[in-house]
């Protein structure tokens, strides 16, 4: 039985996703999530059926905690002194991840408990932060084999005893070919790891039978929060109105920003140019929003917090949409979008050269259909869930990679520090 743990179980639709694939290959899994979900990414019966069978650990009661950290010696015999050890005097970033660390154990120790009657053969942490801190001290005390796979915030603006856990892990699931090299730079052995990219169901999209219609539509999706680079993309209908492009803009999504956003389109006079829907976008009606685009954008940038994105799963659909897709050269995102050849990328934060890419597709049709077939064809080849997760299931069979599935596409090489390996 493979045990995954994550944060906020189908909260995020790649794990959806993912665990959808994961059944369907025929190996047994359970879900176990620290909160319950905020967020639905899906409508369809399989993920409330998932939902139900969820296991949360919060909200847990102190009674119980110190319960299990009182029986842990006796349950766990010396794997629990080893596990108290790290975390009492293991390499942290702060003593503020240390306490967080120490508490997270005592939680480790409740679950752990409960799995006793059904010890799994696998945990895999989806995530790194909170819930991988779990996962890892859980796979200690039940002596199971550990792996995570990491993303964004949980490597940077949300570590916790990252290092620890690439030691303890058996294996590391890259999401492109950056984290790769991260993982490198942090200390990873090579034999670790293996890349396996956070893909699609690509038999849900599908490319219109024709180009929407009207005015120059860029369409835009996801969380309203500062990673995702909305600002820049408003900023950049400024511009390119102030140079009489006619166009519009569709922002599909909710979050913290929509206030902040709303006023930067009113202060720029773009009422009737752009409009933010204000709520969130299931995976079911991706394709229909999709369609009334003539390209999308996703302008993501290192948010001051920290934060940022690996790899968008929203440019993927777009591109499996049969959409070209203009997006920033930052962390995961070189892996799907071959500049000028599977899409357009710019740098991070440069408005004037994301106005330039877009004003460019308003002005070339032809260019606009070569790089929404060649995008799709990327998406279909390389992130369709069906090829890309294999190596994932091999690793849950217990079974040997081949080096070819270690790390499916070789990227070119681009220096950790181009994307701000600083903030780590």
């Amino acid at each position: 039985m493979i045990h995954y743990i994550t944060t906020n179980g189908i909260g995020n639709a790649w794990v959806g996703n993912e665990l959808r694939r994961v059944e369907a290959s025929g190996i047994p899994c359970r879900l176990h999530a620290l909160y319950g979900d905020e967020h639905r990414f899906f409508e369809s019966e399989w993920a409330r059926r998932l939902e139900a069978r969820t296991e949360h650990l919060y909200p847990l009661s102190p009674i119980a905690v110190a319960g299990a950290v009182i029986a842990a010696p006796f349950r766990f015999g010396t794997r629990w002194w080893q596990a108290l050890g790290n975390a009492l005097f293991g390499e942290r970033e702060s003593f503020r991840n240390r306490v967080k660390a120490i508490g997270h154990l005592a939680v480790a120790a409740v679950w752990a408990g409960r799995l006793r009657k059904d010890p799994p053969t696998h945990i895999h942490s989806q995530w790194i932060h909170s819930c991988g801190t779990v996962g890892m001290y859980g796979a200690w005390l039940l002596d199971a084999p550990f792996s995570f796979t990491g993303h964004a915030a949980d490597l940077y603006r949300e570590r916790v005893a990252l290092r620890d856990k690439i030691r303890r892990a058996d294996r590391i699931v890259c999401i492109s070919e950056f984290h790769r090299r991260f993982y490198l730079s942090e200390g990873a052995r090579p034999e670790q790891l293996v890349v396996v990219y956070c893909g699609i169901d690509t038999s849900h999209f599908a490319p219109p039978e024709r180009e929407a219609e009207g005015p120059f539509t860029v369409v835009s999706s996801g969380r309203l929060v500062p990673k995702k680079g909305f600002a820049d993309l408003i900023a950049a209908c400024a511009v390119l109105r102030d140079r009489g492009v006619d166009l519009r803009c569709r922002i599909g999504g909710s979050g913290p920003l929509e206030g902040e956003l709303r006023a930067q389109v009113t202060k720029l006079g773009l009422e009737d140019r752009v409009e933010l829907t204000g709520e969130l976008l299931p995976q079911e009606r991706i394709p229909e929003f999709m369609a009334a685009g003539h390209v999308y954008c996703l302008p993501c940038v290192w948010a001051p917090d920290g934060d940022v994105d690996g790899l968008p799963q929203m440019l993927m659909e777009a591109m499996a949409c049969g959409l070209p897709a203009v997006s920033t050269r930052l962390v995961g995102i070189p892996d799907l979008i071959e500049n000028d050849v599977t899409g357009l990328l710019v740098e991070a934060g440069d408005v004037e050269a994301l106005a330039d890419a877009l004003e460019r597709l308003a002005g070339d049709r032809k260019l606009r259909t070569r790089l929404a077939e060649a995008g799709r064809s990327r998406v279909i080849e390389t992130f369709d869930l069906d090829r890309c997760l294999e190596p994932l299931f091999q690793i849950f069979r217990g079974g040997r990679l081949r080096p070819d599935q270690a790390s499916p596409r070789r990227a070119e090489s681009r220096p950790l520090a181009a994307v701000g390996d600083s903030r780590s």
